[in-house]
């Protein structure tokens, strides 16, 4: 791996990849991370309420084009993280950034490139790339 911070990282996550050294492992760790992350969110919203979540259904007109699209959708959030959920989120993903680098690690994949090709494939095809 290179010096970049990708690498840096990656490096780290395979020197200390020890006991879920195993695929399934790293893979059912990833997904138990993300669930993490999600469940950390809903206490944002739920237990703090520092989040309150208010959805309904986006008012996108039928002749919008997709460059169009952010002027009519919204997030659903508002307020802000208080500093101990945001600390949390934070931790939680950086659980599931280790398992995701750990994923390419035994598959033999570097991150950065990863990263690199879909920042290229998302500059490319600007919005269209996400339809």
């Amino acid at each position: 791996m290179g010096e970049s911070c990708c690498g840096k990282f990656q490096d780290t996550v395979s020197e200390h990849l020890v006991r879920n050294r195993s695929i399934l492992d790293a893979m059912s760790k990833f997904q138990e991370a993300s669930s993490h992350v999600n469940r950390a969110i809903t206490k944002s919203v739920t237990t703090c309420g520092c989040l309150k979540i208010k959805a309904e259904k986006q008012p996108v007109p039928k002749d919008a084009n997709l460059a169009q699209m952010a002027e009519y959708t919204e997030t659903h959030l508002e307020g802000s993280l208080c500093p101990t959920c945001l600390e949390n989120i934070e931790s939680e993903l950086g659980t599931s950034l280790f398992y995701l680098t750990a994923i390419c690690t035994l598959l033999d994949l570097d991150l950065e490139k990863i990263l690199q090709e879909e920042n290229g494939r998302i500059t490319a095809l600007g919005l269209y790339s996400l339809t």
